[in-house]
């Protein structure tokens, strides 16, 4: 049944050129933004230059929620997830079919980007890129995209609306950064910052001062994964219990 489920989701996918399209963006999206963030740099510098050239991850992240919550949102607005849920009875199998079709396009769309990015960063600052840990940065940012990615299909599962799907997760990952900064109590922005998806996710791509940071790099990437399991588990058993 997953199998056919997976066919069934690749099928719809190659056959919509805007999803295809959006996905080369992401790639497109990362290393553009990462170029134009380390083109005015000059070093050496007090920054983290590793997490600079990564900056295009900051752009990607939305592209990769839209593209995930499309995936299944979009068959709510159309009504097409009547016809999916006819030839697909199993529901599980369906939302495990699309997560691992995004998560599969994400993962290879977020590695061209951010390989492009860092290309884009070698090119810019030489050997003032990469003094700390370089292999997590890379690594964890593609994660993140993914995780992203999984995160908002679950969003969309939960509300069955694309819009109200897109609303959620960038508001979270653009609106609540902004409004823990404002936070005038540092314990309170700290513990914020620890819980957020973005917040903590992104503390994967630092490499100095990681003692100053609110939350460690991968446990960081665990919170964001917690985020993620809580929304595609509870959009699963909706999913499971709703009529479509």
């Amino acid at each position: 049944m997953y199998t056919d489920a997976l066919r069934a989701e690749w099928t719809k996918l190659r056959t919509s050129p805007g999803a295809l399209w959006s996905v080369v963006a992401l790639a497109v999206a990362i290393a553009g933004l990462s170029a134009l963030a380390v083109a005015p740099v000059t070093c050496p510098c007090a920054t983290d230059t590793t997490k600079l050239t990564l900056t295009g991850v900051q752009l990607g992240q939305a592209v990769a929620a839209v593209v995930a919550v499309m995936l299944l949102g979009g068959e709510y607005g159309t009504r097409m997830i009547t016809v999916t849920l006819a030839a697909l009875p199993s529901r599980t199998s369906m939302l495990a079919a699309k997560a691992t079709l995004v998560g599969g396009l994400v993962a290879v769309a977020g590695t061209v980007g951010v390989g492009g990015a860092w290309v884009a960063g070698q090119a810019a600052l030489g050997d003032e890129l990469g003094a700390g840990a370089v292999w997590r940065p890379l690594v964890g940012s593609v994660l993140y995209l993914v995780l992203i990615a999984l995160f908002g299909l679950g969003v969309a599962a939960i509300t069955r609306n694309s819009a109200a799907a897109v609303g959620v997760v960038l508001g979270l990952l653009y609106v609540a950064p902004l409004v823990t900064a404002m936070v005038q109590d540092d314990d309170w922005q700290e513990r914020l910052q620890r819980f957020g998806p973005a917040d903590a996710g992104l503390a994967v791509q630092a490499t100095i001062n990681l003692d100053d940071l609110a939350i460690s790099p991968w446990r960081g990437l665990g919170v964001l994964a917690l985020w993620t399991l809580s929304a595609l588990l509870l959009g699963g058993v909706l999913l499971h219990r709703r009529d479509a």
